[in-house]
């Protein structure tokens, strides 16, 4: 039997990257994926016609509260049910602090943090009714560690490990569980445009000697998304090949 079969996830930010190995491996799995995009239209409907009804895409921004109660009321109009909520939208925006605009600070704090609160917020009733849940919040070994250069990005990634902990908290009576993942060096579109130079760099100061792919965050996600870590809650699970120990 597939490890999600049967059951609807809502994952955020899944046209490309993380948030797109996560929806693959989900569906591989027998899951039902409603998934959010901002402005990639033709990549959200690519998903769509690869995957059919099985998966829906959503134009909806996160970091808004009160769309984010819509998209909740849509996906559960479409599905009627949610059964796992993957808190994966995010940006950069880096500087140095004394350079770092306030607009910056916040923006990067309004779609990494604000967004994850939004929706565990709209979901909670949902769950709390059909008695289960699993909510995985994406953060960063830059959360844990901290990255000269990311100020806004450290804080948004670090928010997300203590909203994790207190959701954990909050629900686990009513067999709701949350947890994080951090990601170290993954290798996607956005660090297909970093110079050769800077990402050997980093590769050597990781222990595996390699970055990570999309599918590595998409199997930690399965796992924490699935029965198998039904004993699991209020974790912060690092898959960086090492980097923070």
């Amino acid at each position: 039997m597939k490890l999600l079969e049967g059951k609807t996830a809502v994952i955020t930010g899944a046209t490309r990257g993380i948030g797109k190995g996560i929806l693959e491996v989900f569906v591989e799995n027998g899951c039902r994926v409603a998934f959010t995009y901002a402005s990639s239209k033709k990549a959200a409907d690519e998903i769509e016609e690869k995957y059919g009804d099985k998966v829906k895409g959503f134009q909806s921004d996160a970091s808004d509260f009160d769309a984010a109660q819509k998209l909740i009321e849509e996906v559960l109009g479409v599905f009627g049910q949610v059964d796992i909520l993957i808190n994966n939208a995010g940006i950069t925006k880096d500087n140095l602090l004394m350079r770092m605009s306030f607009e910056d600070w916040q923006k990067v704090i309004q779609v990494n943090l604000d967004s994850a609160f939004n929706l565990t917020k709209a979901l909670i009733r949902p769950m709390l009714k059909q008695k289960s849940g699993s909510i995985i919040n994406i953060s960063s070994v830059v959360g844990v560690q901290g990255n000269a250069g990311q100020a806004n990005y450290a804080a948004s990634k670090a928010g997300l490990i203590g909203f994790t902990k207190s959701v954990a908290l909050e629900l686990g009576s009513r067999n709701i569980r949350c947890n994080a993942i951090a990601p170290g060096f993954i290798k996607t579109e956005m660090t297909e445009k970093l110079d050769e130079k800077i990402v050997e760099e980093w590769v050597q100061n990781i222990p595996l000697k390699r970055g990570g792919e999309p599918q590595d965050i998409a199997n930690a996600s399965l796992f924490l998304a699935s029965d198998l870590s039904s004993y699991v809650t209020g974790q912060v699970l690092s898959v960086d090949g090492g980097m923070h120990t």
